[in-house]
Parts: structure tokens; sequence; C-alpha cells
């Protein structure tokens, strides 16, 4: 529970629902009229004109949702407190990685829904990701220890995976929303909204960044990254699962 209620803080300035993926989220949760959002944190994603309630374990999160956003329960996911069946769907979007026991997690999910949405990434794309290479290779390690798309589509027995690419301009910061944008990094407040940066050393964040301006003042990195520079959007690995 303390963990976002330290790196947290204004995380709603940085995380902005971004509707090219909302629209999919709410294609995968079908005509459930009743919907758990677990791991709700501010309230992305969530979906309007659907009964929903909303678990979240931080305060801080809490604290941030908007007026009028669902209501939500102080709660973790290993241990929901609701009957078996009580939803139609469960979504979870970007938190499972969070979970310290994020198989218990799961089961509960298909305790209290009938169907599961969970929103994840495939660990291994994410540190492909140059901003991990070659300026923060602390992150892998990070990475690595958490539960990657496959192992949860797995474990959940999914009936489709999506794959949700990152447009170029895309509003919600998650840790590789500027990957065309490589100056966002540099700006603390963009970091402080990615928790792979956030839970990483401050001192090899800080050597990475250091790095990082000087290849951009250089020129070294457009050139070095010339073939993203015209992409649309870009595959980190985000998978949106059905179950």
């Amino acid at each position: 529970m303390a963990r976002y209620d330290e790196i947290g803080v204004g995380y709603a300035r940085g995380r902005r629902t971004d509707p090219r993926w909302l629209a999919p989220v709410l294609d995968a949760l079908g005509s459930a009229g009743s919907v758990l959002d677990v791991g709700s944190g501010t309230g992305s994603y969530e979906p309007p004109s659907r009964q929903v309630v909303a678990v979240e374990p931080s305060a801080e999160m809490i604290r941030q949702r908007a007026a009028g956003a669902a209501p939500v329960v102080r709660a973790v996911a290993e241990a929901l407190p609701f009957a078996a069946g009580t939803f139609d769907a469960a979504l979870a979007v970007l938190t499972v990685h969070h979970w310290p026991d994020w198989r218990r997690g799961l089961a509960e999910l298909r305790r209290v829904a009938r169907r599961q949405v969970v929103l994840a990434y495939d660990t291994r794309l994410h540190n492909d990701f140059w901003l991990v290479r070659e300026y923060v290779p602390e992150v892998a390690s990070l990475e690595r220890s958490r539960p990657s798309a496959p192992e949860i589509a797995d474990f959940l027995g999914a009936a489709s995976v999506v794959e949700l690419p990152v447009p170029w301009d895309f509003t919600d910061g998650v840790f590789p929303a500027y990957w065309r944008r490589p100056e966002a990094y540099l700006d603390p407040a963009v970091r402080r909204s990615c928790s792979a940066l956030a839970q990483t050393s401050p001192a090899a964040v800080d050597r990475g960044m250091a790095r990082l301006r000087a290849d951009l003042e250089s020129g070294r990195w457009r050139a070095e990254h010339a073939d993203l520079l015209d992409l649309p959007e870009w595959d980190a690995g985000f998978r949106l699962i059905v179950a």
C-alpha cells in the first residue's frame, strides 16, 4: 500500500487517459454492465456509462481521483472484499506487475467476475526500449522481477491477446510513452509518473539522464534513432488480455 503513497504524488498530472487505448478496453469489456476496476489508481480507463466499483490500496492515489469518479474501496487485489460472481467483468490496467502475489490476485479476479480484462506488458520488449538499453540498464532487473504479459495470459487461459501500440503523441505517460520525444525524460515530473524509473536507484537514473542530455545536445540520439522519427506508433509490448 505504501509504494504509491510515496511515488504516486502528482501521478494524475502525467497519466491521462488516451482515447486510443480506452476504445479497445471498452470493446474488451463487451456487454458487461458491472465492472470491478482493480488497482484503479486515479481512475484512468474506467468505463463510462457502466456500474463501476474501484479497488485501490494507495491513499495517495485515491486522493487524486476526480470528482464524480467511481466509488472506491481501499483493498488489495489478493483479497478482494466481494462475494464470488459479484461483477460481470474485472478490469486491471497496468497494475498486475505491482501485486506482491500476482497469481493470487488474478485468481481473485476470476472469483469475483466472469470476464477478466487485463492490460499488461511484455517485460522482454520493455527491456528492449532504448532508454533501458542505452541509458538506465538498471531498470532491466526490476522488469525481469515482474510478471510478463505472456505469463498473465497463460495463467488466465486468455481467449484473446491484443497488441496496443504506443502512438508517438500518446497522452498517457507510461514508461515508454516518449519513445519519439526523448527530451521529455529530462523532466523530473515525467520520470515520477513512470514506476520503472521511480523505483530505480536515483543515482542510476541521474547518470542515465546526464548521458541522454549530452546525446540530445550533440545530436547523437537523433542520428542513432533516425528510424524512429517518422513512425506513427511503436510496439513497446503492451497487451490487452481478455479471459
